[in-house]
């Protein structure tokens, strides 16, 4: 069917995009190094200011780029995006100071967002009653992307060195680009956007959209809470007495886990939207990844945890997924871009605040994190349950809007 070909596009870009994103960025301490970084805290510093930099010029970015994309195509935004990356990563390979690196980060933040977008195009292209089955299928491809890209960086880097592995990155970005120039027909997308819109879209308009609100303060909760394990987890690992040479093994398979248990959570989600409403998927979702979460707390060794990294895995890919698709339901395909757009920001705030949040509560008591992750999807189940709106949305239909 036409609607597949072009999910399955969307779908092979982002994978390969986000494979390649994590074939060099794990190793981005090690690229300082090479650079004549020696001082480990100049190498953190310096890692953390241009690892940070892209989502942070990201947040703010995503909105704007998704505007244009409701005014002149998706696919030429997410090409647009994606060429960037190509000449971006190209050129690491040849910086020779540590500002270099940060300085092409922070550009590449500024083209940065074809993850929302992709995501935009699944919804757009999909039959209403198989949203959530797309969006789904292409948070799989994103999930499993940064788990198999460091795997397959590690191999690269060593068989051709650091700074030639930043040319095979964007060798992916140009093959991503190529799959969404051949493989995805946006023609009857324009048509029915044309269709759709009723005015010029603003920001507040898209705000004003019932549940949106929520639906942006959930996917932030949802990312805060599913970045918080990678600063204080091998740390865990390590304090339930594993053995120091066995830590990053056992924490690499418990990472595993909640990324393959997480990308099975997105495709679970199609089928459950199916048979009840998104509010029930989204509260219920929410409430046992606060139980996974809060079987860290029980754990007596470190190979209890991969039962509760797996069923918060499972649970917090399926309330993501929900939550999109949610927004998706209630945005006209004229807005979706804008739409998509405001919600990627949430969730890389999430993505750009855990980490910190997660660093300093763990420097007092790892299980506080723990705890406080447990309490904010608790808390997320309830405020769904109680203010999620339920009544339909006509999809076709938008608000007043305004010039801005």
């Amino acid at each position: 069917m036409h609607w597949r070909r072009n999910l399955y596009a969307v779908t092979a870009a982002s994978f390969i995009g986000f494979t390649g994103f994590t074939l060099v960025m794990p190793f981005l301490p090690l690229y300082f190094e090479q650079l004549g970084v020696t001082d480990v805290g100049d190498i953190a510093l310096w890692s953390g200011l241009s690892l940070g930099v892209t989502p942070a010029i990201t947040a703010f970015m995503a909105p704007l780029w998704g505007r244009l994309a409701d005014r002149y195509g998706r696919k030429i935004m997410v090409q647009r995006s994606l060429v960037s990356f190509v000449f971006v990563m190209a050129a690491m390979a040849y910086v020779r100071e540590p500002w270099h690196v940060f300085a092409l980060r922070a550009l590449q933040g500024l083209f940065a967002g074809y993850g929302a977008l992709t995501l935009t195009m699944a919804a757009d292209s999909a039959p209403r009653e198989e949203t959530a089955y797309a969006i789904g299928f292409v948070q799989t491809a994103q999930r499993l992307g940064p788990a198999l890209g460091p795997v397959i960086g590690g191999v690269v880097a060593q068989a051709v060195g650091l700074r030639n592995a930043f040319f095979v990155t964007a060798s992916f970005y140009l093959v991503a680009v190529v799959v969404v120039a051949v493989a995805y027909d946006e023609r009857g997308v324009l048509k029915r956007d044309a269709v759709e819109a009723g005015g010029r879209i603003t920001f507040r308009s898209v705000l004003a959209f019932e549940n949106f609100v929520l639906l942006m303060a959930v996917i932030f909760g949802l990312q805060f809470v599913d970045r918080s394990f990678g600063p204080i987890l091998p740390l865990f690992v390590g304090a339930l007495g594993t053995d120091s040479a066995s830590v990053p093994l056992l924490s690499g398979v418990l990472f595993s886990i909640s990324a393959g248990a997480g990308a099975f959570g997105n495709r679970l989600c199609a089928s459950l939207m199916h048979r009840t409403g998104p509010r029930r998927v989204i509260a219920t979702a929410c409430a046992v990844a606060g139980v996974g979460v809060a079987g860290f707390l029980l754990a007596g060794s470190a190979w209890w945890l991969a039962l509760p990294t797996a069923v918060f895995g499972i649970a917090i890919g399926t309330a993501t997924t929900a939550a999109y698709t949610a927004a998706s339901s209630i945005i006209p395909s004229g807005a979706r871009g804008t739409g998509f757009g405001l919600l990627a920001t949430a969730s890389l705030v999430g993505l750009a605040v855990s980490p910190i949040v997660s660093g300093l509560l763990g420097a007092t008591s790892i299980k506080a994190v723990f705890l406080v992750d447990a309490l904010m999807l608790g808390g997320l189940a309830i405020m769904v349950s109680r203010l999620m709106i339920t009544s339909p949305v006509p999809v076709a239909s938008a608000p007043p809007t305004e010039e801005v």
